[in-house]
């Protein structure tokens, strides 16, 4: 009895050893050596190196990237409980890329993971129940998951959260959260909170109108590359509105937008130099612009690039 409790008892340690081994030198960036080690490991039925391996497989770490073998060990770290195995599996299953799309098993895979604490299935869960997405939409539910996920800093569920309490989709609107959410979200540099968040201190929905405040988040937005946030900030600059008007730096920033294809962007860019409003007249310009606006069906720059060409 005893001599098989110590049997039994070295097993595991030499197990533990190794799964130590495999770990320490993935995040010790030794790619090569621990895909070796995590192979042996994960084939001895260690659940935590059979989810490294998975991962190297994924994206390619030591090794070139290999779906199907990544699918395969996330299926076995899945079943003997490994959260972020149990995650992975899940996305593979919905987006159906890897294996054949199977939403069912989606769903039941990261349940299974947002039951055990991972922030990313919670939110991923809430987005199912919030969207409808093979399952009925349940807003009470998505609301549950999205609060789980974002009271555990998920920056993505923390902006999701607020835009169903800004929006009222599905639940009473409640602004203060919105902010809340918004505010948590945008200091992680969540770009579509921050903007949101700019808009509400720009507008004064729901708190009191500070454009100091909506120039600092467009700001933060806009230089993360958020289209939207650039156009709002070009706006804010244009108009002096609550700041000083500045036409260089509205230039700039609906040239930022417009060269990521804002339509809107790109006919209020091509108007200011069509008609020197601020900066020194520049047809050309201008014609490039409306063209590229017109191109995407923006009716007003299709006129405007009528009239000069006629």
């Amino acid at each position: 009895m005893k001599k098989g409790l110590l049997v039994i008892l070295s097993l595991l340690f030499s197990t533990i050893v190794y799964a130590n081994q495999c770990s320490k030198y993935w995040y010790k960036e030794n790619y090569e050596k621990a895909l070796t080690l995590c192979k042996v490991e994960a084939e001895q039925g260690n659940t935590e190196s059979q989810y490294f391996l998975a991962y190297m497989y994924d994206v390619g770490n030591g090794t070139e990237p290999d779906k199907q073998k990544a699918f395969y060990w996330y299926k076995k770290a899945a079943e003997q409980g490994n959260v972020d195995a149990q995650n992975n599996l899940a996305v593979m299953y919905n987006e159906g890329d890897v294996t054949e799309k199977n939403i069912q098993k989606a769903f039941y895979w990261y349940t299974k993971a947002a039951e055990q604490g991972n922030s990313i299935a919670q939110k991923n869960l809430a987005l199912m129940y919030d969207k409808g997405d093979g399952i009925g939409p349940d807003k009470q539910k998505a609301l549950y998951w999205y609060t789980k996920a974002a009271k555990q800093d998920n920056a993505d569920a923390q902006y999701n959260l607020a835009l169903m309490y800004d929006e009222g989709d599905g639940i009473v609107p409640d602004k203060q959260k919105a902010l809340y959410w918004y505010t948590k979200a945008a200091e992680q540099g969540e770009s579509y909170a921050q903007n949101n968040l700019a808009i509400m201190y720009d507008e004064g929905n729901g708190v009191k109108p500070d454009k100091q405040k909506a120039l600092y988040w467009y700001t933060k937005a806009a230089e993360q590359g958020n289209v939207d946030a650039q156009c709002n900030l070009a706006a804010m600059y244009d108009e002096g509105d609550g700041i000083k008007p500045d036409k260089q730096k509205t230039v700039y920033w609906y040239t930022k937008a417009a060269e990521r294809g804002d339509a809107q962007a790109q006919y209020l860019l091509a108007y200011m130099y069509d008609k020197g409003n601020g900066i020194e007249q520049n047809k050309s310009l201008a014609k490039k612009y409306y063209q590229l606006a017109c191109e995407q069906h923006y009716e007003k720059s299709c006129d405007k690039l009528n009239q000069l060409t006629e």
